[in-house]
């Protein structure tokens, strides 16, 4: 039930952020979660779209160096401690967190969260388990 996050790998330079979200632009893949990271040189843009294989086309088109990886998304009750209790049950099963961000969603009583982690079956299994949602791949346009 992962989801595949899209990595591109772009320069740390002004405006290539821009042209990469220019060509997703143009061909209507609609961006469901992003996440920027940078080091000397490059930066690696993480990306959740509606359509994985149509984005991941147009970008080798576009000639971006690009990767998939499976990750799990978790919707989460938009209240305090929310997070919380999903991390609770990652420290429970003994999963690790790589890293994790937000996913923009036009719902206000549930929050959905990103997770790249050790073993995404065993959190999956977990998370059911502990009666947490876990967002599958057909999901993600109409969230």
């Amino acid at each position: 039930m992962s989801v595949k996050q899209i990595s591109i790998f772009l320069e740390n330079k002004p405006g290539k952020m821009c042209e990469m979200t220019e060509v997703l632009a143009q061909n209507k893949i609609n961006m469901r979660a992003l996440s920027l990271a940078e080091t000397d040189g490059f930066g690696i843009v993480r990306i959740i779209v509606d359509d994985v294989y149509e984005a991941t086309t147009v970008l080798k088109d576009a000639s971006y160096i690009n990767k998939l990886t499976s990750v799990v998304i978790v919707e989460i009750p938009d209240v305090p401690g929310g997070l919380n209790q999903v991390l609770k049950v990652f420290a429970g099963a003994q999963i690790n967190l790589d890293y994790m961000y937000a996913l923009a969603t036009e719902t206000g009583d549930h929050a959905y969260m990103v997770f790249r982690v050790n073993d995404h079956k065993a959190a999956e299994a977990a998370l059911q388990k502990a009666g947490i949602r876990v967002i599958a791949q057909e999901e993600i346009s109409t969230l």
